[in-house]
């Protein structure tokens, strides 16, 4: 039909420009074929790697580190692409206020505190490896935040 071979000139136009530019097709989740072979092998055995970044933040910060690791050993696990973890800045969260609740007798203050760390992890890997990727139990009071740059959409998961 015509929007198959629409399609199939897409895709060749696509492989030609990646063997002209010398990016590696790898990357880009492209198969160049022979011509000689079976054309439908090597469509399906391909999956579109997209960027995805997750966000992690708590209260304590071995629980977060914990985290942080074993993702990042279940990515080296299934060879896939990463950055991270970025330790962002530390967000300090304070609170003054008086003791006496009446609001007699000498000014005394009590001060406190709450703080908030904060790890992005960048992966390059199909959509459908997140899951496998982060499929074990994170601590409660970590709060995971997965974001797909290129299709500007996110998803708050907060595990209590």
């Amino acid at each position: 039909t015509a929007t198959t071979e629409i399609y199939t000139q897409a895709f060749v136009g696509s492989v030609r420009c990646v063997q002209e530019t010398g990016i590696n097709a790898e990357y880009m989740g492209i198969i160049i074929m022979d011509k000689d072979k079976d054309k439908t092998k090597g469509e399906e055995a391909t999956e579109e790697l997209s960027k995805i970044r997750l966000t992690l933040s708590a209260k304590e910060i071995k629980p977060l580190e914990d985290v942080c690791s074993q993702i990042l050993q279940k990515t080296k696990e299934l060879n896939f692409k990463f950055r991270g973890p970025v330790r962002m800045p530390t967000k300090t969260l304070r609170i003054t206020c008086r003791k006496t609740p009446c609001g007699e007798g000498t000014d005394t203050w009590d001060h406190f505190e709450m703080r908030l760390h904060k790890r992005v992890i960048d992966l390059n890997c199909p959509i459908k490896k997140v899951k496998e990727i982060t499929g074990f139990k994170i601590e409660p009071g970590i709060i995971v935040n997965v974001s797909f740059p290129q299709y500007a959409k996110s998803a708050i998961i907060t595990l209590n």
